[in-house]
């Protein structure tokens, strides 16, 4: 029902106007409605409505209520976020179409309002700067980015006239408009527009896509699958953040793209309290208070994203460690210790390699040539391939490494000279920088005969693995290339999973508890079934999923599903937890698996003396300690709780004439377990007490003649201020008491959780 029109070369879509078609439909005498094609609607309260073949969500709001009609956002068709403005018919074919109405107070909604704000901001930019050309512009949690090619650099200056004309494009309220093309016709509009990465993602990353979407709103178009909100009005908030560096489909050997950053809501209140939040978070930016406190330093001349824990973070991370090492023990888990490296083979039997080729460090191999070969292979398989010449200096330069191929071919199918070069490749030693700690807790079960008396066995690990992260990702602590995982791996039988299942939920909730983190929900990451990506049967599939399902019913937290979240083994519980600002992070998680066993061939002797396959449980509270621990800095503003602190407390001598009393003291609260260092310095007490503030440390103890002689300290809280003199007794009691009881205190009005609205947590849409 639209016309396809051209205008200097540019298209655009002009719909005809359906006001009187939809009058007539909706005035009309019984009669001619009775004639028309009817469709069936229900509503989320279980009526039945019907209207015209052609009605739309708008269409259906309207028919309730004009009020609810200028309300909605978008529409919900069973699982599946859609346009308002498409006739449903065209969406689904379901009957009745189980429809609800999306309006701002639903989370998915404000998801809509940031993509269609990425598609303004596009707008905005080609307006201002020639020769942009589009990437992709998703959403992201809290809001959204677009990627752009273009000659001149964009920076924070330019943020105000980019804002002024998204302002201009709002107060116009164009409609989102979608239209279908063939992918001739696509290749053909993406190219009139010299959009020339749109042509290469439709000709490459879309290839099986026979029909493509797109929206045009004014003189803008834009390649994607939506949904959108019904016009720009919608928008009542926004604000840029930042641009960075990117690269054209996150490839380090792609082109090099300027992103964008934005955020939006529906209301200027929410968000304000956003950018409060984000004020707030660059005061606890854990960057800034690992350098300033002395609790881990990233040195270029190590390596980027590898951490070096210096002795202040290095105590959090023990005390961490020792916290959960001892709970484990307890709770029946058995100690185990693997190696850095391991054969390629090993991650090739489960799946690993090179399923994550990508976000893996090369291989290391024992030849010379190795390197060479699988550079080779690599680029043999890459969209340019390689020359006949390239090929034979390749050639020779492998011989000259001492790699004979006297099977390669080079006129031969890419394919099977890949065979050829793999077949080299695996007669010789290649090991990789383990990248994950499970195929090696797998080679430990299979190391000697298993009973099903044994089971379930559940070995811990905090095992060192190595991502090769892009530079761009990098992060502080919160994203590196090397981490260290709380890691741990129980096989059992399969009558013995959901039991293990929710003994591994009760551990992370202790863990994440037991430093705090009481605010947080749980995501059931399922499978994509229309994704290829997973391994493993579907009946294996639906068993794990139904009983991962079925454990945190019971269990009675607050959970929802993510489908397409799962590894590519097996569904996964992950912990979402709340800091005290309202930011969300993922932290511990428990995956259950049918897949390495199976793999690896594990197996066990049952009760019938009949061999069994175990089921296997991936589990960590913390996730990795680099991550936790960057969060927790972040969570407490670098002011840890007593149990955790560095250092516990800070004695400060009045003069010199107390330093002895005052080390006496010091050496009787180390022995008792407390982390304790003197200032013995010449300095004013004022200036002691101060310094130890800028420090956060939790308690100072000032020592003068009057304390020395009673056998006294005159105790400090670092929030609450001066306790007075008492007994040094008692106030190592106190202490002590604390430490036992790893209690959590608030600190300062800075450091309360603000109140943030609820945000859709999807991706973005853009194909």
């Amino acid at each position: 029902m639209a016309t396809f029109c051209w205008g200097s070369a540019v298209p655009y879509w002009e719909p005809l106007n359906l006001k009187h078609l939809r009058d007539l439909l909706y005035g009309s005498p019984l009669p001619l409605q009775e004639m028309l094609p009817v469709l069936q609607v229900q509503l989320p309260d279980g009526s039945i409505v019907e209207h015209p073949e052609t009605a739309t969500a708008l269409d259906v709001a309207e028919k309730i209520g004009s009020r609810l009609a200028k309300a909605v956002v978008a529409a919900k068709i069973g699982d599946r976020v859609v346009d308002a403005m498409r006739p449903l018919k065209d969406i689904t074919d379901e009957s009745p179409v189980p429809l609800k109405l999306l309006t701002e107070r639903d989370p998915e909604a404000l998801d809509v309002l940031r993509h269609s704000s990425a598609h303004i901001m596009a707008r905005a930019v080609m307006r201002l700067y020639d020769g942009v050309s589009l990437a992709f512009g998703p959403t992201i949690n809290n809001g959204f980015y677009y990627d752009f090619e273009l000659k001149q650099k964009i920076s924070e200056d330019d943020f105000e006239a980019i804002e002024q004309e998204m302002a201009k494009i709002i107060a116009e309220a164009e409609p989102f408009e979608q239209f279908l093309l063939n992918r001739e016709e696509a290749v053909k509009l993406c190219a009139d527009l010299k959009q020339s990465l749109k042509v290469e993602h439709i000709e490459t990353g879309l290839a099986d896509h026979e029909e493509l979407g797109f929206y045009r709103q004014g003189e803008f178009v834009d390649l994607c699958r939506g949904p959108h909100i019904p016009n720009a009005s919608k928008v009542k908030a926004f604000k840029l953040l930042s641009v960075a560096g990117a690269y054209w489909k996150g490839d380090a050997k792609g082109k090099q793209l300027q992103r964008l950053y934005g955020t939006s809501w529906f209301n200027p209140k929410d968000q304000q309290k956003y950018l409060d939040q984000l004020t707030e978070a660059r005061r606890r930016d854990h960057r800034v208070l690992g350098k300033k406190l002395g609790l881990f330093q990233i040195n270029p001349e190590v390596g980027q994203g590898l951490c070096l824990w210096l002795p202040k973070g290095a105590r959090v991370r023990v005390l961490l460690e020792d916290f959960l090492r001892n709970e484990l023990l307890q709770r029946g888990y058995d100690p185990v210790f693997s190696p850095h490296i391991g054969r390629v083979e090993l991650y090739e039997t489960s799946g690993h390699f090179p399923y994550y080729r990508d976000s893996q460090f090369p291989p290391l191999f024992v030849e010379q040539a190795g390197s060479l070969i699988d550079a080779w292979i690599d680029r043999l398989q890459s969209p340019e391939g390689l020359t006949i010449e390239a090929e034979r200096q390749l050639s020779e330069a492998a011989e000259v490494l001492g790699a004979e191929l006297p099977n390669y071919k080079p006129e031969s199918e890419v394919a099977d000279r890949v065979a050829v070069l793999q077949t080299w490749q695996r007669a010789h030693e290649r090991y990789l920088i383990k990248p994950m700690n499970c195929p090696h807790h797998a080679q430990i079960f299979k190391a000697q005969p298993r009973s099903y008396k044994q089971l379930p066995l559940r070995f811990m690990e905090f095992g060192s693995v190595y991502r090769y992260e892009q530079t761009g990702e990098l992060n502080g602590m919160l994203r590196v290339r090397g981490l260290t995982q709380d890691d741990a791996h129980i096989f059992c039988t399969q009558d013995q999973v959901e039991e293990e299942f929710r003994r591994t939920i009760e551990l992370t909730r202790f863990v994440l508890e037991s430093v705090g983190l009481s605010d947080y929900r749980v995501q059931l990451s399922l499978r994509d079934p229309k994704s290829d990506k997973y391994v493993g049967s579907d009946e294996n599939w639906n068993k794990a999923e139904a009983a991962l399902r079925r454990v945190l019913e019971e269990s009675g937290l607050e959970f929802s599903a993510a489908e397409g979240e799962a590894a590519f083994y097996g569904p996964k519980a992950d912990f979402m937890v709340r800091d005290c600002i309202g930011r969300q992070w993922q932290l511990g998680t428990v995956q259950l698996d049918y897949n390495l066993p199976e793999r690896f061939k594990l197996e066990y002797v049952g009760s019938d003396n009949g061999v069994h396959r175990p089921v296997m449980i991936h589990r960590a509270p913390f996730g990795s300690l680099e991550r936790f621990v960057g969060m927790l800095i972040e969570h407490f503003a670098g002011a840890f709780p007593m149990w955790l602190a560095p250092e516990q407390v800070r004695l400060c001598p009045l003069s010199e004439k107390t330093n002895d009393y005052a080390l006496e003291l010091e050496r009787k609260m180390t022995a008792a377990g407390l982390r304790v260092t003197t200032d013995v310095r010449g300095a004013k007490v004022q200036a002691k007490i101060r310094d130890a503030q800028l420090e956060l440390i939790p308690y100072m103890a000032v020592v003068g003649p009057k304390e020395a002689e009673a056998g006294a300290i005159a105790l400090r809280d670092r929030i609450d201020g001066d306790l007075g003199a008492m007994p040094f007794d008692a106030a190592l009691e106190k202490l002590l008491e604390e430490v036992r009881n790893r209690t959590i205190r608030q600190v300062a009005k800075q450091e309360e959780q603000t109140e943030l609205p609820e945000t859709a947590e999807t991706g973005g849409h853009e194909y």
